[in-house]
């Protein structure tokens, strides 16, 4: 028998946020909205740079490039969003926008995952095989890597959203999130669920566990590699060259873990606290990330820090 109060397509979805904490709101709004501001200028300065400066027409620039516009596009499917919450008494969200933001975040994020262990085989195959690169890192093959990574993200979240939206919801259609967050919306379904948990699980194997695996491969066999070079001077070369894209990693997969992997509270006033601090982390997982990669990219590697200074000296000089 089907509940009474099932949801309609139609009828939509009621975002908690920080509904409990009014006074909270205020400040994040204007901490988020400068954060947002932030991600736009810094990754698409990146973006403008690696189009530009025909010294950073090379893969690792590429794929960095594709980084930054990937992480423009995740953060405005739920950034705006979320701001509005913070200004909207009632925060609700209809059914078909809460499924379009379910599917741009979980891409994105999917996406992310396997391009960063793309740009690690390319710092790999330019640290361990240096004669090489030209030929395996040719045009031919790293266009089809990013093509890969993206189309790879889209396909899982098409999966994931398709399977999350087609289940009946039940109660007050309350989700205890900021967005339309895919976890946050399963636990409103009156179904069994057992399908979405199996697939989410694969899902994660391969988009979570094989990149990290494979970064963490790359990176052993990096290492050996700067530890055979002889001068001092050869090994923080080398490692200068990768250093940007570790420290990138190291923050995206540590935040995924932090947030993932710690103890729930068992009691009902710490959970209380720990629910308020799962959702501050979560928020700004989604913006502290996508902020710190341009300004890592641009303070640990000297060729971006070159093309943003000839870029606004080029600006400089046309004004």
């Amino acid at each position: 028998m089907e509940s009474n109060n099932q949801t309609s397509p139609g009828t939509g979805f009621i975002l908690l946020g920080l509904s409990a904490h009014p006074t909270l709101e205020k400040t994040f709004f204007l901490l988020i909205l400068l954060m947002y501001l932030v991600i736009l200028l810094g990754n698409g300065v990146l973006i403008l740079v690696t189009i530009l400066d025909s010294h950073l027409h090379t893969p690792m620039y590429f794929f960095l490039g594709n980084l930054s516009f990937l992480d423009i596009c995740y953060t405005t499917s739920s950034v705006p969003l979320i701001l509005d919450s913070f200004l909207t008494p009632r925060k609700t969200i209809s059914f078909s926008a809460c499924a379009v933001q379910m599917f741009l975040s979980f891409a994105m994020g999917a996406t992310e995952c396997v391009l960063l262990s793309m740009m690690a085989f390319d710092r790999y195959v330019a640290i361990c095989n240096p004669l090489r690169y030209p030929v395996v890192m040719s045009k031919a093959a790293y266009v089809p890597m990013a093509a890969g990574s993206w189309a790879g993200g889209i396909v899982a979240s098409m999966v994931q959203t398709s399977l999350a939206m087609q289940l009946p919801f039940c109660g007050d259609n309350v989700i205890n999130h900021f967005t339309c967050e895919i976890l946050a919306v399963l636990k409103l379904a009156c179904a069994d669920i057992s399908i979405n948990v199996i697939s989410m699980g694969v899902t994660n194997i391969i988009f979570l566990g094989v990149p990290v695996f494979f970064i963490s491969f790359s990176y052993i066999f990096i290492l050996v590699t700067i530890l055979r070079i002889p001068s001092a001077e050869g090994r923080r070369k080398a490692f200068s060259t990768c250093s940007a894209h570790l420290t990138v990693v190291i923050v995206f997969y540590g935040t995924i873990l932090f947030m993932y992997g710690k103890p729930k509270s068992k009691d009902p006033l710490g959970a209380d606290k720990q629910d308020l601090a799962d959702k501050l982390i979560s928020l700004f997982y989604g913006v502290v990330t996508p902020m710190l990669n341009p300004i890592i990219y641009s303070l640990r590697n000297k060729d971006v820090r070159a093309a943003v200074r000839n870029l606004v000296v080029l600006k400089k000089s046309s004004t």
